[in-house]
């Protein structure tokens, strides 16, 4: 007989068992079992057994059962002790061999720490704007950037810095955003408590979730799943909770205590420059949880029979910051001589030298649920094997190739020019190896923010250089790019121009051209001058658009309200570039992060984007964008990053025309993603009312679900097509037939359960 049924049978008998002793109890007095314990109240009302993927209740234990990877089966066992949820055993079979267990009776610990969001730059920006209003403070702090909620008493900002225009760097007046400074009564922490009676499974698809309800948490409350899917080792716990209070911002750190150091033989890890550490228990105990540095946020059990993985989901779990540096991620904690946790955690705050103004946490709006995951991978190998198999859900921590593709990441500050200035031509910027190990083709440097080296002018015309300084820095910039492209890496110099258009607009030109943003009175929009040839002045937005027409380039809004950006999309909506092919849209960004929405920047970045489309005459494109300054290999660059596949035979060298990027991007043939989801084609096929979407997809984690999203000018509708069937590392047709009758445009998105995914553009049906 297969294992598995075998395995489901004996499951399905224990469940006919306990229905038996609970049958004979009477209301308020559960039977008992051998030993004084008490059988597990668990409603399997949901529950549809299917081969690999079985629950049943077993005396005190929800037994779970499921098949993983290349053969390898697993178990775990849930109850309740005084209604706190354990997890009684986890335990790995491999395929002619015995069954290990892992780990037994293990605690799930949760914490959160909570602030106060407010928007403090953007409340600048919009007191400028005199969008200032109760209802826009109210939607604009959910958006905010410029915020450290457990930063006490907090830096003001100085308001509408960034903005763009004249005004640039000065604020829109001088004040103080309401509410600040911040007071220490506004941060609290708050471990879970337990008051479990009983639990619910459902089958969902290719997965089994198992609930226990009566969790507290300080402001939040939920509830505890566990998720198993068939056809991976994968075990995701989670708390799902909520809180009531207004304008809560929040972090959390979750794990399993209760590891028994008898069976687990070390803990090991990559550090940051890839070096193999062992922790073997030796030293005292902690009173908190050890912050481990490692590489791809990946923490290890070994035992004698397998081992375990953990690991927050890869880029969901981070908020938006300025730098990748590695803050620690996953911990451990001595808890004992005989007992130690492990899971994952985010930091308090930056660590020195960086912005502590810049530490948003996530958002956490009244009544939402908050999903708070942690996950573990259980293999019957050892840490390495462990270790390999869990870096396969984000390739490694790069970019897949894809043939016919080239990955282009965007908006990245490095000062590229300043540092070749400072140690020469040739100084080779620990950056650009980190760019490289992405497995980025197309790296867009948006150097000249602001410009030059940060200098201004004092007197009020633009407030940027003129010229001399800026075309140095130029000459170096692209020099300098010059020598660090090779034949299938292009370093493009771009910029975030921020002027004429309103908020911060960004401006991608096919080849190196010298510009400043002043333009003087009675000084020609183009001259030559030596050393640099042709060069332009612009002083207005029609300067800037006359020369990005002349060369073909493109002008697009960076991250939309939000940042300097924040309150400017109706001014971008009205301006007279909007409808034209030179404005290609807005750009996207893991910026805010709530943990109610299953998809990463589901409301601002979409929202922006659907809006466009609604009212421009053609498609606006939403190009994936970083925005994040100097960085290093040794950095956890990835985790931050989602990056554009562009459909492209091979990389422009920088010596050739960059055009065939620009056309390709502007015609909509490309897709962006966080990674782990990936498009190998797609089309739409038919003609007036009836058409197919065509989409081949592959992903690592199992999927969560797939939309088809369209406009009909006013409002935006969307079709969720559900994918819990489909299993982790799969590849798939999807074909969706839609009626385009009164639509505008449509676009399409896959997201996986972890919540990353990719979208393809929107395209106009007329």
């Amino acid at each position: 007989m297969n294992r598995c049924v075998a395995g489901l049978s004996v499951a399905l008998l224990a469940a006919s068992v306990y229905n038996g002793l609970a049958s004979t109890a009477s209301p308020g007095n559960p039977p008992t079992l051998p030993g004084g314990s008490k059988p597990l109240a668990c409603d399997l009302g949901g529950y549809k057994p299917q081969q690999g993927l079985s629950a049943a209740v077993q005396q005190d234990s929800l037994v779970v059962n499921w098949l993983g990877e290349q053969g390898t089966e697993l178990r775990m066992r849930l109850g309740i002790d005084d209604g706190q949820p354990l997890v009684r055993e986890l335990a790995v079979h491999r395929s002619g061999g015995q069954w290990a267990t892992l780990g037994r009776n293990l605690t799930p610990e949760f914490e959160v720490v909570s602030g106060k969001r407010r928007a403090n730059n953007e409340w600048g920006q919009l007191r400028r704007l005199k969008k200032d209003t109760p209802e826009e403070m109210e939607g604009m702090k959910w958006n905010a950037f410029w915020d450290a909620p457990l930063e006490v008493p907090g830096i003001v900002q100085n308001e509408g810095r960034g903005a763009g225009g004249p005004d640039e760097g000065r604020g829109g007046g001088r004040g103080v955003p309401p509410g600040m400074p911040r007071l220490d009564s506004e941060i609290r922490k708050a471990r879970a408590t337990y008051r479990a009676d009983g639990c619910q499974v459902v089958t969902n698809g290719a997965r089994l979730e198992v609930t226990f309800p009566g969790v507290s948490m300080g402001i939040f409350s939920g509830r505890l799943v566990y998720t198993v899917y068939r056809g991976t080792n994968l075990v995701r716990q989670e708390a799902v909770a909520k809180t009531d209070e207004p304008s809560v911002a929040y972090k959390y750190q979750a794990g399993l205590s209760g590891f028994e150091t008898n069976l687990v033989k070390n803990l090991a890890w990559q550090d940051t420059s890839r070096g193999s550490q062992r922790y073997t228990f030796g030293g005292s105990v902690n009173s908190e949880p050890v912050a481990v540095k490692a590489r791809n946020r990946l923490l290890i059990a070994e035992t004698a029979g397998g081992s375990i993985a953990v690991f927050p989901p890869p880029h969901k779990f981070f908020w938006a910051r300025e730098i990748a540096t590695n803050l620690g991620y996953v911990y451990y904690r001595k808890q004992s001589e005989t007992s130690l946790a492990m899971g994952i955690r985010q930091a308090d705050r930056e660590e020195w030298p960086y912005n502590p103004v810049i530490y948003a946490l996530y958002n956490a709006p009244a009544g939402t649920w908050q999903h708070m995951p942690v996950y573990f991978y259980l293999s019957p190998g050892d840490g390495r094997v462990a270790q390999r198999a869990a870096l396969a859900f984000t390739h490694d921590d790069t970019f897949k190739p894809l043939a016919g593709y080239q990955v282009a990441g965007t908006h990245f500050h490095i000062h590229l020019h300043k540092r070749l200035l400072d140690y020469g031509m040739d100084y080779l910027p620990p950056s650009i190896a980190a760019f490289r190990q992405l497995g980025l083709n197309i790296v867009s440097l948006h150097d000249f923010h602001p410009d030059p080296q940060g200098a201004r002018l004092a007197d009020n015309q633009g407030e940027y250089d003129p010229g001399p300084r800026r075309f140095k820095e130029q000459q170096a910039l692209f020099e300098g790019a010059r020598r660090l492209s090779d034949r299938n890496f292009l370093v493009w110099p771009t910029e975030e121009t921020d002027v004429y258009l309103g908020g911060h607009t960004e401006t991608f030109l096919p080849r190196p051209v010298y510009f400043s943003k002043v333009r003087q009175a009675g000084q020609p929009m183009v001259e030559q001058q030596a050393p640099y040839g042709e060069l332009y002045h612009l002083g207005s937005l029609t300067d800037l658009t006359e020369m990005v027409k002349k060369f073909g380039g493109l002008i697009g809004l960076a991250h939309p309200e939000t940042k300097g950006s924040a309150g400017y999309l109706d001014q971008i909506l009205q301006s007279p570039i909007f409808p034209t092919d030179l404005f290609f849209g807005t750009a996207y960004q893991s910026l805010p992060v709530d943990l109610s929405e299953q998809r990463l920047c589901e409301r601002r970045c979409f929202d922006v984007l659907d809006l466009m489309n609604n009212k421009a005459p053609g498609p606006k494109l939403l190009l994936a964008e970083n925005d994040t300054y100097e960085t290093s290999p040794e950095e956890d660059l990835y985790a931050y990053t989602n990056v554009n596949y562009i459909k492209l035979a091979e990389t422009p060298r920088f010596d050739d025309d960059w055009s065939p990027i620009l056309r390709t991007v502007r015609r909509g043939d490309f897709f962006v993603t966080s990674g782990e989801v990936l498009f190998r084609s797609w089309d739409i096929e038919g003609t007036g009312a009836r058409r197919t979407l065509n989409a081949e997809v592959e992903w690592t984690f199992p999927l969560e679900f797939a939309e088809l999203v369209w406009g009909d000018g006013e409002k935006v509708e969307r079709q969720i097509i559900p994918a819990t069937d489909r299993q982790a590392f799969g590849a798939y047709r999807f074909k969706v037939p839609f009626d385009a009758t009164g639509k505008k445009w449509v676009r399409f998105a896959v997201w996986d359960s972890a919540g990353n995914g990719a979208f393809l553009q929107p395209v106009h049906l007329r």
